[in-house]
């Protein structure tokens, strides 16, 4: 089964739920789910700082798993984590492979890779 992540909600989705729990697992190739693609909001969008270490973990992961990570573009830009403008945004200060997109972006992006199931978090 693949899926997809959106993480949409603050607290402690990323450093709790993604760093101690999906990232762990996706590392030791015992998560369940093939993951293809990562899409976060508001201030989850930090944890893909360059610098950040569960970033830069999930950076390696990605890159080893084809998995799609991508910042909401406005928030993204809000949070100095790209330049340019919504729809058209580069992601900046940010880990290896990640992308700044829409839902419209986010939908092409995966268009090749089609999830089974999206999961909120």
């Amino acid at each position: 089964m693949k899926i997809a992540y959106v993480f949409a909600t603050c607290g402690h989705n990323v450093s709790y739920k993604l760093a101690k729990m999906i990232l762990p697992q996706l590392e030791a190739d015992d998560h369940g789910a093939d993951v293809v693609g990562m899409f976060f909001f508001d201030d989850n969008t930090y944890a893909l700082r360059e610098g950040d270490p569960i970033g830069e973990r999930l950076a390696q992961v990605a890159a080893q798993k084809n998995i799609l990570l991508m910042l909401c573009d406005q928030c993204a830009l809000e949070r100095r984590l790209a330049t340019g403008e919504p729809r058209a945004a580069t992601p900046s200060g940010t880990v290896d492979g990640v992308t700044v997109g829409c839902f419209p972006d986010l939908y092409t992006a995966l268009a090749g890779n089609l999830p089974d199931q999206v999961i909120t978090l």
